[in-house]
């Protein structure tokens, strides 16, 4: 007897449908798995046959033949051990299923007491369940939060695989879970940006990075405050939309990094990783590819201390995905690609020592050692910064200021003010910050008046500006013009917006 059941497996961020057919038929008692499973799908017979039995059922004496369709895909992973076991049930005649199963979806890992265990990647497979107007899902119970972040449709948890065949033969009755309450809750933050001290130009520019998700770098002697500023830095992003949250949350979800109790990311991811990472580490792959830190950081930050520590070739594998938003991994059996939407917010010291341009602290380095030491940042990456602030030292009298500066609430409601305009603007578009305008939208949305047009040829031709620094500048200009709440671009917008290019000039020239 054949029988067929929907499940789905993942490719890069999205699931894929799959059907699961199972045909039991005489002859010597084989299990085979057809369809390109890896080992752990395999595995899944010995798993299988330990649940069944201790589940009260028995795993047929006869040649079982299970296709995982469509054929051309790699299958991995240990989510199809509930499908192919209710399969071998529904084959073998030993659960009459009640329920409409055309329009059910089912996947989870068995345990060997026929306990389902949770699995990575639920909230992209419901999605794609909804997609084809699948109506029901069955999950494990573990994933129950998280499917329920989608709605209009049908999740039905279970804990085991006994009461999965009581249900599917309409012995019990599950009703379905309600969906979750989609509402961001308010992020606490242990620094605030009125805990430091002066550096209020590096306050204002990181600002406007927050505001239109500009990448950012900042240059300073050790001890000026860049690390801290940075870590200040989630205090002033912008709140997520609806959208973005889930977007967010279905790369956690793949990644396995998501809560059970409260899988719904509220707040904008901020990753930080160590000088020391690897390439693959940073951009995604591997034998089985899983996101990297850029995919991790998508619609948030990618905290980069002591950028010229880094590996070179870690570094320039940032440029693609700075400017295309995407990673793409290719393997032999499949191209996966990976959304890297992130903000590049990074630091570094001017010198080996340190103290290169510092009038407080002389600097020990050799002109020769300056220039292998910021040789480790390459143009083209320079390039693609849009910001560049020094952060100079910090001064006794500024220190010993008990004056309050403003506080992250207060800069974090003119970002928001900022990024409600963008949104209104870029409505039915792909298009979400400033940052992301593509060179038609740039012609569109940065037009600028005859003296704004004269400072900026000006700036162009004196500053030796490449076509992608003069892009950058105009989106940085209309991201200042919205925290104004201004529609035009003004001269002071652009003059602001150079002032943030001027600083590669300086070190690196």
């Amino acid at each position: 007897m054949l029988s067929n059941i929907k499940s789905c497996t993942l490719i890069g961020v999205d699931g894929f449908l799959l059907h699961i057919e199972t045909d039991i038929v005489k002859g010597m008692p084989t299990f085979i798995t057809v369809g390109l499973p890896d080992a752990s799908v395999k595995e899944s017979k010995d798993r299988i046959a330990s649940a069944l039995k201790n589940s009260g059922f028995m795993l047929p004496a006869k040649r079982i033949t299970v296709n995982l369709a469509p054929g051309n895909i790699k299958k991995e992973g240990t989510l199809y051990d509930v499908p192919i076991a209710l399969g071998i049930l529904l084959s073998s005649s030993q659960v009459n299923p009640k329920i409409d199963l055309e329009n059910t979806l089912i996947f989870g890992e068995l345990a060997l007491d026929g306990s389902i265990r949770g699995v990575d990647g639920t909230l992209p497979m419901i999605i794609e369940a909804k997609k084809h107007k699948i109506t029901r899902v069955i999950v494990p119970y573990e994933n129950r939060h998280e499917a329920c972040l989608i709605e209009d449709i049908d999740i039905i948890a279970v804990k085991d695989l006994a009461e999965l065949c009581k249900y599917v033969s309409s012995q019990i009755v599950i009703p379905p879970l309600p969906p979750s309450v989609n509402e961001a809750s308010e992020s606490k933050f242990n620094i605030d940006y009125s805990d430091v001290k002066g550096q209020e130009n590096a306050k204002r520019a990181l600002e406007v990075a927050a505001a239109g998700a500009h990448n950012m770098l900042m240059i300073g002697p050790p001890g000026s405050g860049k690390t801290m500023l940075a870590r200040c830095f989630p205090s002033i992003l912008p709140d997520m939309t609806k959208n973005e949250s889930l977007e967010v949350t279905k790369i956690y979800s793949i990644a396995g990094l998501l809560r059970r109790e409260t899988p719904l990311i509220t707040s904008r991811p901020y990753r930080s990783p160590h000088h020391t990472i690897s390439d693959i580490s940073l951009t995604g792959g591997g034998r089985i590819p899983r996101p990297g830190e850029v995919s991790l950081a998508h619609l948030g930050v990618l905290f980069l201390d002591e950028l010229p520590e880094f590996q070179k070739t870690s570094l320039e594998s940032l440029r693609q995905p700075i400017e295309d938003k995407i990673v793409t991994i290719s393997r032999v059996t499949a191209t996966i690609t990976y959304p890297s939407s992130f903000m590049l917010l990074a630091s570094m010291n001017p010198c080996p020592c340190g103290y290169y341009g510092d009038e407080s602290n002389k600097c020990h380095c050799t002109s020769n050692e300056i220039k292998r030491y910021l040789g480790k940042i390459s143009g083209p990456l320079l390039d693609r910064i849009d910001i560049h602030i020094e952060v100079p030292s910090t001064s006794y009298d500024k220190l010993k200021d008990r004056a309050k500066s403003e506080s992250s609430e207060s800069i974090k409601k003119r970002v928001n003010a900022a990024r409600t305009i963008q949104l209104e603007r870029y409505k039915g578009t792909d298009t979400l910050f400033n940052s992301a305008l593509n060179p038609r939208q740039i012609e569109r949305y940065c037009r600028l008046g005859e003296a704004e047009e004269k400072l900026m040829k000006k700036a162009f031709t004196s500053l030796n500006l490449s076509s992608r620094a003069y892009h950058r500048i105009l989106k940085l200009a209309r991201t200042i013009a919205d925290l104004d709440a201004s529609e035009e671009i003004k001269t002071p917008h652009i003059a602001e917006a150079v002032q943030y290019r001027s600083l590669d000039r300086k070190y690196w020239l």
